[in-house]
């Protein structure tokens, strides 16, 4: 099955929002203090503006759900991914972080559909639902992600920014061309 090209389709698919999970061993007091200082940190530069990411309030001291250790959550909005996921792999130090997407196909996000920033730890995908019926919205209030009012681009101008950018692009020897289909 070839992976899906057509532009509408794509960006109706698009994911809105994320969750890191920031992992300690649970028993190792250095991890577990680490962990807390990165949140701080991350909530320090959310009030700063760095960018909007969310922890959640509760930390983990124990494996919870398909987590094997001790973790919290941070909660992105698709805009925020670039700048959290840059920060996160600069000052993770020795912690593990997993990363995931938020879609109504939970256990594949949690599966398939994720990445690892550090050594990667065994799920246990059994706690998750394969197909929830509702969207995963969080922090709705905010109007970022899902609930965001309107897409970033029309796709109007995504096809004209697609095109500048093949134009600029034929210059450079390095850069591959689109299929011409």
């Amino acid at each position: 099955m070839s992976p899906p090209t057509d532009l509408e389709q794509v960006v109706n698919a698009e994911i809105k929002e994320w969750h890191f999970h920031i992992y300690f061993h649970q028993n190792n007091a250095e991890e577990h203090h680490a962990a807390l200082e990165l949140r701080d940190a991350v909530l320090r530069l959310r009030r700063d503006g760095a960018f909007v990411a969310v922890p959640l309030f509760r930390v983990n001291t124990a494996p919870i759900g398909p987590h094997p250790v001790g973790s919290y959550e941070i909660w992105v909005p698709s805009t925020s991914f670039a700048s959290v996921f840059s920060y996160l792999c600069q000052n993770r130090g020795n912690l593990s972080i997993f990363v995931h997407p938020l879609t109504r196909e939970e256990r594949k996000d949690h599966e398939i559909r994720n990445a690892w920033i550090g050594p990667s730890f065994a799920l246990d995908l059994s706690t998750l639902p394969v197909l929830s019926e509702e969207l995963p919205l969080q922090y709705a209030s905010l109007k970022l992600g899902y609930s965001a009012p309107e897409p970033d681009y029309t796709l109007e101008e995504r096809r004209r920014i697609g095109a500048n950018v093949e134009r600029i692009l034929r210059s450079e020897k390095e850069a591959a061309r689109a299929p011409s289909d």
